[in-house]
């Protein structure tokens, strides 16, 4: 990796393994061989901190639906981060994917709430998988990935 490389940051969190298998297919096309110049970094959200933000051009969060809300991980994860970098990460593109058991809607609302707080930007609408995960929606996982790649490799974010 050079200096010049731009850096996706991939935060997720995952109890029974559905939000982690979305989140292997995402950083799978993230760092196709296909896409240059873009360095990866994932971390499961208790480990993630405002220097990692910090350090992102992009970030991508996976989280489970628990109780129609986000994770209580992910949620830990935003309230570290919130104040740390308010005012340094405005327009920070930022994809969100929610693993889900009803419709995912109030984990999303949830999670794009507090992303409106830090003036995020989203890359597109969120990606949202209700009930089990088949190989369909970890294809579309993996082209998320190659897709937010692509794009900080393009420089379009």
């Amino acid at each position: 990796m050079s200096s010049d490389d731009r850096h996706l940051l991939v935060v997720y969190h995952s109890r029974s393994g559905g939000t982690r298998a979305m989140t292997d297919a995402f950083v799978a096309g993230a760092t196709d061989d296909a896409i240059e110049d873009v360095e990866v970094r994932v971390l499961h959200a208790p480990d993630a901190g405002p220097d990692d933000v910090r350090w992102a051009h992009a970030v991508a969060l996976g989280t489970p639906e628990n109780f129609g809300y986000m994770s209580g991980l992910v949620k830990d994860f935003l309230e570290r981060i919130y104040y740390e970098v308010l005012d340094e990460t405005p327009g920070l593109p930022y994809l969100l994917y929610v693993k889900a058991s009803t419709d995912g809607q109030g984990a999303v609302t949830s999670v794009e709430r507090i992303l409106t707080g830090l003036r995020w930007k989203p890359v597109q609408r969120a990606f949202v998988v209700v009930g089990d995960v088949h190989d369909e929606q970890l294809e579309q996982c993996t082209e998320l990935g190659m897709t937010i790649a692509a794009g900080l490799s393009a420089g379009i974010y």
